[in-house]
This record gives C-alpha cells, structure tokens and sequence, in this order.
C-alpha cells in the first residue's frame, strides 16, 4: 500500500485504524521523511492518555476527534525542500505512527528542529531531531533513549532529597518504571513494585525490585523511612490505598504516567501529600541550565550504556507492516505485553 497513518479516536483509544496519507506536495522548507522504524510502549499509551492536556495531540495534526499517537525512531528523508535537511539524512526524534512524515526541517544549536507553526508553541524537548548514521544499538535507542531518559531524570530529581529511603512504584511492569527501579537501587534506595498478577512472577525475575505486589494488596504497603510513591498507572484507587498503607511515612508522591487508562475516574480522598506532576522537560530545562547540555547528555549516555549491558533480559520483538502495528498497539493498550519484551516497528 502507499503512504498511511494510524489513527486513533481520541475518546476510546481502542478504536485505531489504518488510513491512507494525503501526499500533497511539499511546500518550501519542507521535507518528506520515511519512518523507518520505532518503538512502542506504554509510555506511548500515555501521550493519548493525557493528550489533550499536555499538547501531545497537537504533534501530528489529524481530523477532528482523532488524534495521531507519538512515538520515538528513525527516518530519513526521502525527499526535500528544506535547505538544511538534505535527501538520505537520517534522523532520530519524535515520530507519528505513519510510514512518513512531512517537517519543516532547520538546523539548531545541536541538530536539527521542526519548525513548523503548528509545534512553535510546544516543548522544544520534542521538537529537536538528532542525527543518526545507522548503529547496531539503534533499536535499544529507540526504545529505551526517551523511556530511560524520563527514568534517569525522575532518579536525578529524587536524588536532591537524601532523606529518601524506599520508591514504591506503580505499573512496575512499564519500562519507565523498571529504569527508575534500576537507577534508584544503584543509589542504595529499596524499590517496591506495584503491579498485575499476571506480572509478578516475571518482575520478581528480573531482579529490579526488593518486593513485588499486586495492586489489590497495596493496603500492605510499608516503609522504614521517607517513602516516595511514583505512580505510572494513573489508577486513583491504587493511588489511595497506597497513601494510606504508606501514612506519615509518604513524603512524596509524583504522577508520571497512565498505563490504567480506563480507571483514572474516581473521588477517593487521598492522604498525605498530594500527588504532583513530574514532566520530564522541566527537569531538563534545569539541568541543562546547571550542567550545561554536554554534562546532562554524557551523564545519561553513561547510564543508558551501563543498564543496556546490565539488562541481559530485555528482548527486542520486532513488528513489520500496518496490521502488526495495530496487533502491537492492542497487546500494549491492553496491558498483555510481557515486561521483558521491547516492541518495535518497521513500518515497511
């Protein structure tokens, strides 16, 4: 088939389908890019999520009342009339889920920005692309680049409270989640995993988590000092149940994702310190303007480096075409992907 676009109802993200690209031609400082390939997780899941309130939406203009899923990968272009972005440039950024793109593509300080108008008002953070010369680790930075940056950089904002003893972790499953687990533990802090049924076994595997638990026994929750409670599920019960069990001892809690999309409803009073969004960009923004952004990128390539070599249970599997895009897109919304498997999709 020629070029396509996945949509996706934005109120009922179950309801995605293949649809034929409009391939106008391209106007001056603009240029066409073949997506490549790109991974897909949870995080994803959370951009529809939260889309609207966060702008994720706006990346990838669709028709009203659908919406076009971001996600990281590769493309190169394909065809140009962007000055800076020449044919058979190959980069790494924020992609939709398409066989192509069309960007308004310029240099800037360290790569290369989308400048077009509809993204001027957006996070820079998303609008940067990277170049990139083909590497055996493409995949792994694909998958873990944007998913383990969020992690470092969650570990890095917790790291100024040295008082912190134990994170408790919700959606422990999420690769976000297990990064954050991996970092906090290098520092010496006890992680516990809130999670599935289905998962438990295969988490308390992994080796990443002091304890693992299911959400229905949160009530259980215990800490021996500051306890932090990060929540990537978005689930209000869990949410308060777990501020209960954790009492005087929560002095935290940060909301980072929504992997329980469907249960983020409810009006169940929240004890102790209420729950405080963590968005990745600010934290960059701070410590780009503290380290400058040479420090910042080599602080977490020495990261992203040493969990990839440490991690020998992550498993790439790999996606081909439309339809395996949408099979890999059911199995993540709907919460059956394995945690130690890392999806990724070649459109073509």
């Amino acid at each position: 088939m020629g070029a396509w676009d996945v949509v996706i109802d934005k109120a009922d993200l179950r309801r995605a389908e293949i649809r034929p690209a409009i391939e106008a031609a391209l106007a001056e400082g603009e240029a066409r890019l073949e997506v490549e390939s790109f991974a897909l997780t949870a995080n994803n899941i959370t951009y529809g999520v939260v889309g609207d309130a966060f702008g994720y939406w706006r990346f990838f203009p669709a028709p009203e009342g659908l919406g076009r899923i971001p996600v990281w990968g590769f493309a190169r272009v394909v065809e140009s009339r962007a000055p800076d972005a020449p044919v058979g440039l190959r980069l790494f950024g924020y992609l939709p889920m398409s066989s192509h793109a069309v960007m308004r593509l310029a240099k800037g300080r360290t790569g290369y920005v989308d400048t077009a108008a509809h993204r001027a008002e957006l996070s820079p953070t998303y609008n940067a692309y990277a170049e990139a010369p083909a590497d055996a680790l493409d995949d792994y930075r694909s998958l873990l680049r944007p998913l383990l940056m969020t992690s470092f950089l969650i570990d890095d904002f917790l790291s100024e409270d040295p008082a912190i003893a134990t994170l408790v972790l919700s959606s422990a499953s999420s690769k976000t989640a297990l990064g954050l687990a991996w970092f906090a533990r290098r520092r010496g802090l006890k992680v516990i995993g809130l999670s599935s049924p289905a998962n438990l076994a295969r988490l308390e595997a992994l080796g990443l988590y002091d304890r693992i638990l299911p959400y229905d026994r949160a009530g259980e929750l215990s800490s021996e000092g500051p306890a932090v409670f990060v929540d990537f599920a978005g689930d209000r019960a869990v949410v308060a149940a777990a501020h209960k069990a954790l009492g005087a001892s929560l002095a935290r809690s940060l909301i980072v994702g929504g992997t329980h999309w469907e249960r983020r409803g409810g009006d169940e009073a929240l004890a102790g310190p209420q729950p405080v969004l963590f968005f990745a960009p600010d934290q960059i923004r701070k410590r780009m303007g503290e380290w400058g952004p040479a420090e910042l990128e080599a602080r977490f390539a020495a990261g992203l480096a040493a969990f990839i070599q440490g991690s020998p249970w992550l498993t790439l599997v790999h996606h081909q075409g439309p339809q395996a895009l949408l099979d890999a897109y059911a199995q993540i919304l709907e919460g059956r992907a394995r945690p130690e498997d890392g999806h990724i999709i070649r459109p073509a």
